[in-house]
């Protein structure tokens, strides 16, 4: 297959990954009606097409968080994305950056922090968790200061991890440890493009961020254990506060799904918000992201960056986004996909038809910059 579009890479992934890797980054919680309300909610949004308007040089670029960007697009994070193909992370930070866009490092990521760094062209974004052990809490905030990061993407919609079932079915998180090692090993083994890439050449196989406090030879096991224990249940938007006195640069607040909500955030002194629902890997049941932006963009817009995660998988959903009131959004599976296909080409190919889309739609709404859109260009069923 040549890949033309976001599905097509979601499908090389799925031939070249273990069925426990693809199934924790494709799905989403219990009966995943939220992870599909993601997707189709955009298409109650369709463009108004105009004509004659003089598109030849349509420009994607803008600012997000005063960082000047050539396509309103965040790499968001993705934890164990690493794994999706040899040092990970790394491979992707290149491909951001060589597209102009910012990319977003996860605390779950099995590329450290550090390492990240030391291959990063620019600087890049972190994403942190709110931790029990505030120790380790204030250590990452440190580590990430010093490897150069400026922006946190602070994410407050895990106080509980849910369950995923087909993260249960394939052997990633069910049944004994034993019985999950063996069903890891055997799917492995059926894909041996990647145990050779990765299981093989690219180890070290930890948790690079957390791997101080677990281990060097710590594994997945290991990992699911530590994190079922640190979530905290008992933050506030107190805590939060004590975040932003810390945090000397840009933070923003992931998973915000209510206009209250995404106000207290500016309250705080959130410099942005993302509104999202974690890929539908949370709270099954709960609004879309594209659903929530209309009102939390009525509430806020103006006093902070608003991103949308959760659904995006068309330059003309970057268009619907942006029109509805948000700065910009951020996309998580589709450039795990890409990296899973082909590595760094395979993340800077999506980034690039996420670009064409997003022009070919510009153009057919006669909208030469991203300033043009606005609720305008939309015509809602």
């Amino acid at each position: 297959m040549i890949p033309a579009s976001v599905s097509d890479y979601r499908t090389l992934a799925q031939r070249r990954l273990p069925k426990f890797l693809f199934e924790y980054i494709d799905g989403g919680a219990f009966s995943e009606s939220t992870l599909r309300r993601n997707e189709s909610d955009f298409e109650h949004y369709r463009l108004r097409q105009r004509i004659l308007r003089n598109v030849d040089n349509v420009d994607t670029s803008t600012e997000i968080l005063g960082q000047h960007v050539a396509l309103p697009l965040v790499l968001a994070p993705v934890g164990i994305a690493g794994l999706n193909a040899r040092r990970g992370e790394v491979q992707a930070v290149k491909a951001a950056h060589g597209a102009g866009v910012p990319f977003c490092l996860s605390t779950v990521s099995a590329c450290s922090v550090e390492e990240v760094a030391a291959s990063a062209p620019s600087d890049f974004w972190f994403q942190l968790y709110m931790i029990r052990d505030r120790g380790f809490l204030d250590a990452m905030l440190e580590r990430a200061w010093a490897a150069g990061c400026r922006t946190l993407i602070f994410t407050v919609d895990m106080p509980v991890p849910a369950t995923r079932y087909r993260d249960i079915r394939s052997g990633l998180s069910g049944g004994t440890a034993l019985r999950r090692k063996l069903a890891r090993a055997s799917q492995a083994m059926l894909k041996p493009r990647w145990a050779w890439d990765v299981g093989l050449w690219g180890r070290p196989h930890n948790l690079g961020n957390i791997a101080p406090i677990l281990g060097e030879n710590a594994g997945i096991d290991e990992f699911w254990r530590w994190m079922a224990e640190n979530f905290d249940p008992r933050v506030t938007w107190d805590d939060m506060a004590v975040i932003r006195e810390k945090w000397q640069g840009k933070l923003v607040i992931k998973g915000i799904l209510d206009a209250d909500d995404a106000m207290a955030a500016r309250d705080t002194g959130a410099d942005g918000i993302v509104i999202s629902n974690h890929g539908g890997r949370q709270l099954d049941g709960a609004s879309s992201s594209i659903a929530a932006l209309p009102a939390i963009s009525a509430a806020v817009a103006g006093d902070l960056d608003i991103l949308l995660d959760s659904g995006v998988r068309t330059g003309v959903d970057i268009v619907r986004a942006l029109a509805l009131g948000a700065s910009g959004v951020m996309i998580g599976r589709p450039w795990v996909y890409g990296l899973a296909a082909r590595g760094e080409r395979g993340v800077a190919d999506i980034i690039d038809i996420f670009a064409k889309e997003m022009r070919v739609a510009m153009a057919l709404t006669g909208q030469q910059g991203v300033a043009g859109l606005t609720r305008d260009i939309l015509l809602e069923e």
